[in-house]
């Protein structure tokens, strides 16, 4: 008896560890560091519009502002958030004024302005920005 009930303990233990689910943590939210890796638009290639620095993009949800670089010059502004809506054209955005070569520095921070909404994919790997439904940039969780 005492074999039966050891057997059917272990069966259990055994059961129940397979099938326990492990959680996994998930960034559902825009706070921290994010890296530019596909812009629509230009007729230039990603890497020839960016070949020395992807541009990179930093969000403070307690202090309502984000911050990085265009590839070239560091800028900030203050964070609009509505729900999904983000507003990066009323932000008042500023920037450092370094001479850049190229014109990926200009075509990001122009295509930013144009921005209405934003979405959060891949486990939280993925942050998505649209005009409409139309993806335009898309970054990935930089840690």
């Amino acid at each position: 008896m005492k074999k039966v009930i050891l057997l059917v303990v272990i069966f259990c233990i055994n059961f129940t560890s397979c099938t326990t689910k492990k959680a996994t943590v998930k960034t559902t939210t825009l706070e921290g560091a994010w890296e530019l890796n596909y812009i629509t638009g230009p007729r230039i290639a990603f890497d020839g519009l960016y070949p020395n620095k992807k541009p990179t993009i930093v969000f403070d949800l307690v202090n309502n502002k984000f911050s990085g670089n265009n590839s070239c010059n560091q800028y900030f502004g203050a964070l609009i958030l509505d729900g999904q809506k983000i507003n990066f054209k009323d932000a008042k955005i500023g920037m450092t004024m370094m001479a850049c070569q190229g014109t990926g520095d200009a075509f990001y921070i122009e295509t930013l302005k144009k921005i209405e909404s934003y979405t959060i994919t891949d486990e939280g790997k993925t942050l998505n920005f649209l005009i409409g439904n139309v993806v335009m940039m898309r970054f990935t969780h930089h840690k």
